[in-house]
């Protein structure tokens, strides 16, 4: 009698646990985010954020504006990629480390002034091993001065709609004024992951350095510790205590996660992981349209050439609780024609996704080419051309 009634009470403590369990979880809102107060982090600011729509799906103080020490670099790095695009720098190009670079402290490939390298390896520097110095030889190779790059990466955060983030220096060495949120830093890692070459440069995890004399080691551990980490950045002084911002891809659906201020040492990476895992045991992404796909063709007035491709600008995908993932419909909002010139990457209408007649997504249409207008002659010609044929 009595073994069974010890049964029956154990029975009982494992039921009020579960009930326990059930009512104290962290309920989500409307919105697929958390409230700060129900996010179970040491992290002062954290998000979960997912990198093709930039939903967020987990947030704590998302807002707060905090300085975040050397994951300051993804915006040197996102400058640098955009010179690269724009044809304004080579990866062949010689870096000359100047004395200003040398001085730098903190983490570094220490430089002496005159040193020679290519930008590629300054980068792979600057990704991989979080080099101040190297950080510094590459603003001045950009802009001439450390102080100058400073006001671009200011500008590029005004033209992201960056809203709680200053950047005083290039590399996120401590000084009054330098900050970020967790949001505004999940932003300019999205915007990192549009360049395959920063993907490429932020997924080495070893590489040797003037001819193998000197190794770089990633400082973002997660490559090893986390299967489908593709690229990050870590981040430590005194004042900003641990911070990473990282991203990992799996099945198709590829998360950004970014904690700022974790105490002690790797809580960064354990404090990651733990939204990570929140993430994709939750979510799944929901594709119905890839970047560049041709939808229309229309017809263009007045130009030098009849007919403009329209695409889509950017991928046509949803992050979705798991089995949620069915009942979607697209529709298209394009003009019957439009009028010449018009320009390569030009908005000229709207990629709608509707579910339960409720709109869920918009996309940009945008022209696949540029179209000229057309001579005088050409038009005059066109009507006649049109005129012949009608009769």
């Amino acid at each position: 009698m009595l073994k069974y009634l010890r049964r029956i009470r154990s029975l009982f403590l494992v039921s009020i646990i579960y009930v326990l369990i059930l009512n104290f979880s962290i309920p989500a809102t409307s919105s697929g985010a958390f409230s700060a107060s129900s996010l179970e982090t040491t992290s002062e600011s954290a998000v979960l954020m997912e990198a093709c729509s930039g939903q967020v799906l987990l947030a704590k103080e998302k807002d707060k504006e905090l300085p975040m020490a050397s994951v300051t670099k993804l915006m040197s790095l996102l400058v640098a990629l955009k010179a690269i695009e724009e044809g304004r720098l080579k990866l062949n190009d010689i870096v000359i480390a100047s004395e200003n670079a040398w001085e730098m402290g903190g983490s570094q490939i220490y430089l002496e002034p005159g040193e020679e390298f290519t930008l590629e390896e300054i980068l792979i520097a600057v990704a991989v091993g979080s080099a101040n110095d190297a950080c510094v030889a590459l603003a001045e190779q950009i802009a001439g001065s450390e102080e100058v790059f400073v006001q671009v990466m200011n500008q590029e955060a005004k033209e992201l709609g960056l809203k709680h983030t200053h950047f005083v220096n290039s590399t996120g060495l401590p000084v009054k004024g330098h900050y970020a949120s967790a949001y505004d830093m999940a932003l300019i890692l999205r915007e990192c992951l549009k360049y395959p070459l920063f993907i490429k440069y932020s997924s080495i995890y070893e590489y040797d350095l003037r001819g193998g004399q000197f190794k770089l080691w990633n400082t973002n551990k997660l490559l090893k510790w986390y299967p489908g980490t593709d690229a990050g950045k870590t981040g430590w002084t005194e004042e900003a205590k641990y911070c990473l911002a990282s991203s990992v891809k799996k099945d198709g659906l590829c998360l950004i996660a970014v904690v700022l201020g974790t105490p002690e040492p790797r809580s960064h990476f354990r404090e990651s992981i733990k939204l990570y895992q929140y993430g994709f045991a939750r979510y799944k992404a929901v594709y119905l349209a890839q970047q560049g796909e041709k939808v229309k063709r229309l017809p263009v007035s007045k130009g030098n050439l009849d007919y403009v491709e329209i695409i889509i600008k950017e991928p046509v995908c949803l992050v979705v609780l798991k089995g949620e993932d069915k009942g979607f419909k697209t529709r298209l909002d394009l003009p019957l024609r439009v009028v010449a010139p018009v320009k390569k990457g030009q908005i000229i209408g709207t990629y709608y996704v509707d579910k339960e007649g409720q709109k869920v997504l918009q996309v940009p249409l945008i022209a696949q080419n540029q179209v000229e207008k057309a001579s005088v002659f050409r038009q005059i010609n066109k009507i006649f051309t049109h005129l012949y044929n009608f009769y």
